[in-house]
């Protein structure tokens, strides 16, 4: 893939209008006067029909789930949702369009919803039951309810599991959870949470088995906080989560079964959503970059200083030059993770990673170098590129910092 195609123009320009008319109105308040994110989402998924296509691919899928488990025909669940072709590739693109031209004005929104529909889903979806599908899956990836996944811990951080505290203790037939979970997306608002923690059976913290349960917002001793202040991302909110004795039934652990989890099963579960993650920060990378180089291409023409306009002067063009390699670069990662959903294979953690680390340092890096561009209006709120360079930043720290993305790209190139 070399370019977008005219129908994927034609939808692209669809969504900008959209997003123009119907959620650029509402930055203020999205970024500085609190406003959450999830309606203006939702009005977006039934504009373009995106939760009837979502509705339609999950019943399809789950009458193909209920065929395989009864043994009455073929599973043809790789054939009709990974094999190559052009639908296939339509269809990823028409998923990544939507995030690049969202982080063109507010890139939180991106982080809300593929916390909800992405993260959180797909974990439902990978690791559940059919039944758990039904039940909690559906309602995701439509945005009717809003999802959390909360792995992130306190004393964590980027050693997810080795510090992770959390922990699940058999009691009869169920489990009582305990632990904190901090930095995660959707957390005051969820009303469906995939928890991750250990399985404490007495036995060493490093040897215990990682888990995975679905809780709903409400349940006795879940206690939700309101979102945090933070530097960037306003429009994306982000809280803790306190687990006081939860009681939850073997319905609630993801596929019903210890066994799934046992050994390393529960971290590359995990690790397997947190390689999603990543790929898709090249699509929000290339949506920040692309508005950044257009505010400034604009502002070069415009902007006058020693009686000519700025854009005159070899350094400005020097800038400007970078941006549009960056974003160059970032357009060729977008084009290259849809043809290979195209072709049926899934990119590797380590490519994953690869993607992330460049596209995070890339996109904060033009988005700081137009601020520089625009010198005193650039440090203002009232100028995009401020908020931009702050949306910026958190690239290169959630999903795994630059740090963890360097260190897991190294050691898969080592063998290790």
């Amino acid at each position: 893939m070399i370019k977008w195609s005219d129908e994927q123009e034609m939808v692209r320009q669809a969504v900008r209008d959209f997003i123009d008319t119907e959620i650029r109105p509402h930055r203020e308040e999205l970024e500085f006067g609190d406003l959450p994110p999830y309606d203006l989402l939702r009005k977006m998924l039934r504009t373009f029909g995106m939760d009837a296509m979502a509705r339609d691919n999950f019943a399809k899928r789950i009458e193909r789930e209920r065929v395989a488990e009864a043994g009455t025909g073929e599973d043809d669940t790789e054939k009709s949702s990974g094999g190559g072709g052009a639908r296939d590739a339509n269809s990823v693109a028409f998923s990544m369009i939507p995030i690049i031209e969202l982080c063109r004005v507010c890139p939180g929104m991106v982080t809300a919803m593929g916390v909800s529909m992405g993260l959180t889903a797909s974990a439902i979806m990978s690791k559940g039951t059919v039944e758990q599908k039904e039940r909690w899956a559906l309602d995701l990836l439509t945005m009717d309810k809003i999802g959390a996944w909360a792995i992130t811990e306190p004393d964590s951080g980027s050693d997810a599991f080795g510090s992770m505290k959390a922990t699940a203790k058999r009691d009869g037939d169920e489990y009582v959870l305990n632990g904190s979970k901090t930095f995660i997306t959707n957390g005051p608002h969820a009303d469906t949470i995939v928890f991750i923690c250990k399985l404490d059976e007495g036995n060493p913290p490093a040897e215990r088995t990682v888990l995975q349960f679905v809780l709903d917002s409400g349940m006795e001793g879940l206690e939700q906080p309101k979102a945090f202040r933070k530097m960037g991302i306003h429009s994306s909110p982000t809280g803790m989560l306190f687990l006081d004795d939860v009681r939850v039934g073997r319905d609630r652990l993801l596929g019903g079964s210890e066994e799934a989890f046992k050994g390393t099963g529960g971290r590359k579960a995990s690790k397997a959503t947190f390689s999603m993650e990543r790929t898709g920060v090249a699509a929000m990378a290339l949506g920040i970059v692309d508005r950044c180089l257009e505010l400034s291409v604009r502002y070069a023409k415009e902007r006058e200083q020693f009686g000519q306009p700025i854009g005159g002067f070899q350094l400005i063009q020097l800038k400007l030059a970078k941006m549009e390699v960056a974003r160059m670069n970032l357009q060729n990662l977008v084009f290259r993770h849809i043809e290979m959903a195209a072709a049926g294979e899934a990119i590797d953690f380590a490519e994953a990673s690869a993607a992330k680390l460049y596209s995070a340092q890339t996109a904060t890096e033009v988005a700081l170098e137009a601020v520089q561009l625009f010198g005193g209006n650039g440090y203002m709120a009232e100028y995009e590129v401020e908020q931009l360079a702050r949306d910026a930043k958190v690239l290169q720290i959630y999903a795994g910092t630059d740090e963890i993305q360097i260190s897991q790209i190294a050691r898969s190139m080592l063998g290790e």
